[in-house]
C-alpha cells in the first residue's frame, strides 16, 4: 500500500492508566518526533469517556509546541502552517485491552495455533479450551461463563479433517451462552477459523446466538499455519464490536484518520517491520506494571506472548511467587534480610505507582525485573515452536507414533537484536543498567546488539506505519530506538580466571587482549560508530562460529558501548551468599553500574 502523503501527524496510545500523545513532523526531508504529552486515561468513572484523556494529552502538546491542534473537541485537519495536523491515529489497550478465549480440537496443535493467532492479533488470551484438555464438558461451559471474554476464536481440524471435535466445542460455547464483558444486549463476536467442512454445522449451532464470523482455516494442513486472515478479522471485530462498547470509543473512532489498533499489535507490527527491513532475527520485550509482552521474529516467523501475571507493580508479587525468593535475592548485590525483601515487594504492590527512592530500592527492582524478563522469555519459548503434529524426520521408530515437533524457534545464538521497552528498561538511570538486565535475564549468546525504546513510542509508530511507513520508520530510527551497544558472550564453562576469549577490535576501537573466564568488561564505542571484531574463543567456547573457532564481524557501538561477558552459559552464580554478594559487587564496580555502591 502506498504511503499517504502527510507532514504533521499526531498519534496517541490510550493505555490502561496513561494516554500518551506524540507529534511527528517532517523536519527538512526527515520525519522526526518533536513533542510529547501525556494525561491520565479516562475510561472509568467519573469521566467514562476515553476522548477526555486524549484531548488532555493533545492539549499538552499544543502548549509545548505552540501549534494549534484543537478546535474545541475537534482535531483540526489538514495542517496549514502552524495550525492543525494532517492525520490523527491511535492505539488502545484501555479497559484491560482485548481479552479473548480460544478453542481448538487438539490442545497441542490447533489449540496452540489459535493461541498464537490471538496473541499476534494483540489479545490477552484468558484460556485455551480443547477437546483433550482434561476438563469435563460442564467444567468447560462453566469456565466460558465465568471469564466473559470480549470475543472468542474457535478453530479445529485441518481442512477435510475432524468435524465432530469442532462441533463439540461449538456446542459447549452455545450451552455456555457467554455474555460479553462490555456492552449489554449485544451479541458476543466469535470467529470460526477451522475445518471449512465444519462451518455449516458451526453456523447452525452458533449463528443465531452469537455474532459469528467465518474466515480461512488457521491450520489448513498439518504442515501449514495461516494466521493472517483470522488476525485481520480480530482487528476488525475489536474496532467495530468491542471498541464500540467501551466508553467514548465511538467518538474516538470518528476522530481517527485510520483504524485503531490494539497497543500490543501495533508494537508487534513495528518489530516485524524492523526484522523484515534489516533481514534479522529480533526479540522485543515490553515489561509493564501488570504484564510482560514478548515479541520475536525468527526465521521470518512472528510470535508474541503475554505473561499476564508478570509485571513490575500490580503483578510484582506474582514475580516473587513464580521465581521464588532465592532467585530474586541472587541478583541483589548487598546483604539483605529475606523478610525485609518480602516487605519491600509487598509495599510496591500496595503502592504500584511509586518509583525507587534510594539506590538499594533501585537494585532490588532491577533484580526483580531480571526474573520477570527471564520467566516471560521462558513462557515465550514454549509457544514460539515449530508446528506440532508435523512429522520432522521419518524413521522406523517413529513411523508408528507421530511426534510433536515442540522445538522452539528461539535460538539465542542466532539472535541479532534485542529491543527493550517499559519503564524499568527505558527509564533506567544509567543505560548500561538496561544492558546488563537484558544480558543477565536472557543469557545472551554470541554477538547481540541491544537497544531500548526511548519513551515507549513503538505503539504510535506501529499504527502510523499503516498510513505512512516511511514516517514511522524514520521516526523509529532517529527518535525511538536508543542503541545501547553490542554484547559479546562466549558460550561454555570453565574455572574462574582460565582462558576464555582473545579479542582484537580495530577501527572505532583499539583493543587487543585476552579476557579470562568470569569477567564483565565494558569498552566505550559511541552511537553510530562501528569496529571490526576478531574473536578467538578458547577450546570449548563458542562465540558464534562453533567451539574454539574464530569469528570476524562488525560490531556496533551505543550509549553503553561494547559489553564483554565471559561469565559462561548457562550463567552460574555462587550459592554461598557472601561469595555471591562479593562477585555481584565486583561486576557492578567493573561496569560502574551503581556509582554509589561503596560496599
Amino acid at each position: 500500500m502506498a504511503d499517504r502523503p502527510v507532514n504533521v501527524v499526531i498519534a496517541t496510545d490510550c493505555g490502561s492508566t496513561t494516554t500518551k500523545a506524540i507529534l511527528i513532523e517532517k523536519v527538512g526531508d526527515v520525519y522526526r518526533q518533536t513533542f510529547r504529552g501525556e494525561a491520565p486515561t479516562t475510561v472509568e468513572a467519573p469521566f467514562e469517556d476515553v476522548t477526555k484523556g486524549v484531548l488532555n494529552s493533545i492539549q499538552e502538546i499544543e502548549e509545548l509546541s505552540g501549534r494549534k491542534i484543537l478546535d474545541g473537541e475537534k482535531i483540526i485537519t489538514p495542517a496549514d502552517g502552524n495550525v492543525g495536523v494532517d492525520i490523527y491515529v491511535s492505539t488502545s489497550s484501555a479497559g484491560g485491552g482485548l481479552q479473548m478465549m480460544v478453542a481448538g480440537a487438539v490442545a497441542a496443535m490447533t489449540g496452540e495455533s489459535a493461541q498464537r493467532c490471538a496473541l499476534g492479533g494483540g489479545a490477552i488470551v484468558m484460556d485455551v479450551l480443547a477437546s483433550n484438555d482434561g476438563r469435563a464438558g460442564h467444567e468447560k461451559i462453566e469456565r466460558i461463563r465465568q471469564l466473559r471474554p470480549d470475543m472468542m476464536l474457535l478453530s479445529g481440524g485441518t481442512d477435510g479433517g475432524t468435524i465432530s471435535h469442532v462441533v463439540e466445542m461449538a456446542e459447549y460455547i452455545s450451552a455456555a451462552d457467554p455474555k460479553p464483558r462490555l456492552g449489554i444486549g449485544y451479541k458476543l463476536p466469535i470467529i470460526f477459523a477451522g475445518n471449512k467442512d465444519a462451518a455449516p454445522r458451526v453456523q447452525e449451532i452458533l449463528g443465531e446466538k452469537m455474532s459469528l464470523e467465518v474466515t480461512d482455516n488457521i491450520r489448513p494442513t498439518l504442515e501449514r499455519e495461516n494466521l493472517m486472515p483470522a488476525r485481520h478479522r480480530i482487528h476488525d471485530l475489536f474496532l467495530h464490536h468491542v471498541m464500540q462498547q467501551a466508553p467514548g470509543y465511538k467518538k474516538l473512532i470518528a476522530m481517527c484518520g485510520a483504524p485503531i489498533i490494539p497497543t500490543p499489535a501495533a508494537v508487534g507490527d513495528i518489530i516485524e517491520r524492523v526484522a523484515k527491513k534489516e533481514q534479522i532475527n529480533v526479540l522485543g520485550v515490553d515489561i509493564g506494571g501488570a504484564t510482560t509482552d514478548v515479541f520475536s521474529v525468527f526465521q521470518k516467523i512472528f510470535n508474541r506472548t503475554v505473561s499476564a501475571n508478570l509485571g513490575m507493580s500490580y503483578s510484582i508479587s506474582n514475580v516473587l511467587a513464580e521465581a521464588g525468593l532465592d532467585n530474586i535475592m541472587r541478583w541483589v548485590p548487598f546483604d539483605i534480610d529475606e523478610q525485609d525483601l518480602r516487605n519491600r515487594i509487598k509495599n510496591k504492590m500496595i503502592r504500584p505507582t511509586t518509583i525507587p527512592f534510594t539506590v538499594d530500592e533501585l537494585m532490588i527492582e532491577q533484580a526483580i525485573a531480571r526474573e520477570a524478563l527471564r520467566l516471560a522469555l521462558a513462557q515465550h519459548k514454549m509457544l514460539a515452536v515449530g508446528l506440532k503434529g508435523v512429522q520432522q524426520e521419518r524413521s522406523i521408530s517413529d513411523a508408528f507414533a507421530q511426534t510433536a515437533s515442540g522445538q522452539t524457534l528461539i535460538n539465542m545464538m542466532d539472535l541479532h537484536l534485542v529491543i527493550g521497552s517499559g519503564g524499568i528498561l527505558s527509564h533506567a538511570p544509567r543505560r548500561v543498567q538496561s544492558m546488563v538486565m537484558m544480558t543477565d535475564s536472557y543469557q545472551l549468546e554470541g554477538i547481540t546488539r541491544l537497544a531500548v525504546d526511548s519513551i515507549f513510542m513503538m505503539p504510535h509508530l506501529g499504527v502510523l506505519a499503516t498510513v505512512n511507513e516511511r514516517a514511522a520508520t524514520e521516526a523509529f530510527e532517529h527518535d525511538c530506538m536508543v542503541y545501547l551497544g553490542t554484547c559479546i558472550s562466549p558460550v561454555g564453562l570453565a574455572k574462574e580466571g582460565e582462558k576464555c576469549v582473545d579479542l582484537k577490535m580495530s577501527g572505532g576501537l583499539n583493543v587487543n587482549e585476552s579476557i579470562p573466564f568470569g569477567e564483565l568488561k565494558l569498552y566505550k564505542l559511541d552511537v553510530g560508530k562501528t569496529a571490526k571484531l576478531e574473536a578467538t574463543p578458547a577450546r570449548g567456547f563458542d562465540v558464534g562460529a562453533g567451539k574454539g573457532k574464530p569469528l570476524t564481524t562488525t560490531i556496533h557501538g551505543g550509549v553503553g558501548g561494547i559489553l564483554v561477558d565471559t561469565r559462561g552459559r548457562p550463567l552460574q552464580l555462587p550459592t554461598d551468599k557472601k561469595q555471591r554478594v562479593a562477585v555481584l559487587t565486583k561486576w557492578a564496580k567493573a561496569l560502574d553500574l551503581y556509582p554509589e555502591l561503596k560496599r
